[in-house]
C-alpha cells in the first residue's frame, strides 16, 4: 500500500461520517459516501480496507503467564502418572496417548487464551474553576476550554465532541474527504467542515457564535438551523426556545473567547453570572440597582483578581470576595 493510500486510510478511519457509512447508521452520510466512492473508483480498495478495520472489534489483551501454563501441564502429567499405575500393560499405550493428547490440547489452549476486556477508548479533558486550557485534537483542531468545562470524545471518532461548559473551536478542515466535525451538547448538535466558532452551554441553554466559515445546528426539537459568520444562535431543549441574531452594536450579548469575556450592552447581572460559572462563586448585590447597569468591552478572565478589577473600573463599583461570595456595591 502506497503512502498516499495509507494516509487516506487513516483519514477515513478517523472520519465520523465515514464510520457512519461503514456501519450504515446515518442515511445522509451513507448517501454522501456512496456518491464519493462513485466519483473516486480508484480509491475503492482503500475504502473497503478502512471499512473492514472500523467493523473490527478492539480489545485489550492479557496473555496468561508461563507459570500458569507450566502448572496446568504439571497437573495433567500427574494424572497420567496416577493412571499409569492403575492400568494394565495392554491399555497403557492407549491411556498414555489419550492423556498426553489432552495435555497438549490444554497447554495449547492456555497458551492462546486471552482475557478480552473492552478497551476504554474515551478521552476526556476537564477544567477546574478559573482554569483555561488550550488543546490540540488528533485531527489538528484547536480547542480552548474555559473554566468549569469539559469535552470528551471516543479515540475512534476525535471529530465527534461532547461539550459541557464553554469552548472556542478552530476546526481543522480536511479537503481531501470534506470530513465533518461535530460538537454535541444537551440541546443541539453543531455540524462543521472547517471553521471557527464559540459554544456555551451555560444558563440552561446552548449558545453558538460563528466567527468564520459555515455551520449547521441540529436542534433537539428535530429542526436544523444554518449559520453564517457574525450570527449568534441560542436554543434550550427544556422550553424549545430559539433566538437567532446578528452581532451588532445594538445587540446585547456576552461571550467568552480565548481567555477574554466580550460584553456588548450587557447587564452587570449577566456579567457576574459569567464570573460565577467560571469560578464557582456567588454574587450578592448590596445595591440592587447595579444589576441593571450596562457594560461593553473586553475583560481578561484568566485571573480572577484582574477580572474583578477590570469590572470595578468599568462600572465604578467595589467588589469584595468573602467566603466564596462576591459582594458588589457602589464605590
Amino acid at each position: 500500500m502506497s503512502k498516499e493510500e495509507l494516509s487516506l486510510l487513516e483519514i477515513l478511519i478517523d472520519d465520523i461520517s465515514f464510520v457512519n457509512w461503514a456501519k450504515n447508521h446515518n442515511q445522509n452520510d451513507v448517501a454522501f459516501w456512496n456518491k464519493w466512492i462513485g466519483q473516486h473508483p480508484d480509491k475503492i480498495e482503500t475504502v473497503y480496507n478502512a471499512k473492514a478495520i472500523i467493523l473490527g472489534i478492539k480489545f485489550n489483551k492479557t496473555q496468561v503467564s508461563e507459570t500458569k501454563i507450566d502448572q496446568a501441564l504439571s497437573d495433567i502429567l500427574a494424572l497420567v502418572e496416577v493412571e499409569e499405575k492403575s492400568i494394565n500393560k495392554e491399555r497403557f499405550s492407549f491411556i498414555t496417548v489419550k492423556y498426553m493428547a489432552m495435555a497438549t490440547t490444554l497447554v495449547l489452549m492456555i497458551s492462546l487464551a486471552y482475557i478480552f476486556i473492552p478497551a476504554d477508548t474515551t478521552v476526556t479533558h476537564t477544567t477546574l474553576f478559573g482554569e483555561i486550557i488550550d488543546l490540540k485534537l488528533p485531527d489538528g483542531t484547536s480547542v480552548i476550554l474555559n473554566g468549569n468545562s469539559q469535552i470528551s470524545y471516543d479515540k475512534s471518532s476525535p471529530r465527534n465532541i461532547n461539550l459541557s461548559g464553554e469552548a472556542y473551536f478552530k476546526v481543522k478542515a480536511i479537503p481531501s474527504t470534506k470530513a465533518k466535525f461535530w460538537v454535541n451538547t444537551k440541546d443541539l448538535k453543531v455540524e462543521v467542515f472547517g471553521t471557527q466558532f464559540h459554544v456555551s452551554t451555560r444558563n440552561n441553554k446552548t449558545g453558538v457564535l460563528l466567527d468564520e466559515g459555515c455551520i449547521e445546528l441540529l436542534l433537539g426539537n428535530g429542526t436544523s438551523q444554518k449559520m453564517k459568520p457574525g450570527e449568534l444562535v441560542s436554543y434550550s431543549n427544556e422550553d424549545k426556545a430559539i433566538t437567532h441574531d446578528r452581532v451588532t452594536q445594538e445587540l446585547s450579548y456576552s461571550l467568552w473567547r480565548e481567555g477574554t469575556y466580550i460584553f456588548n450592552n450587557t447587564s452587570v447581572y449577566e456579567v457576574m453570572k459569567n464570573i460565577e460559572q467560571a469560578y464557582g462563586l456567588k454574587t450578592e448585590f448590596i445595591d440592587e440597582e447595579l444589576k441593571h447597569q450596562k457594560l461593553t468591552g473586553g475583560i481578561p478572565n484568566q485571573n480572577l483578581k484582574i477580572c474583578l478589577s477590570a469590572i470595578e473600573k468599568s462600572t465604578g463599583t467595589r467588589i469584595v470576595e468573602k467566603d466564596n461570595r462576591l459582594l458588589m456595591f457602589k464605590n
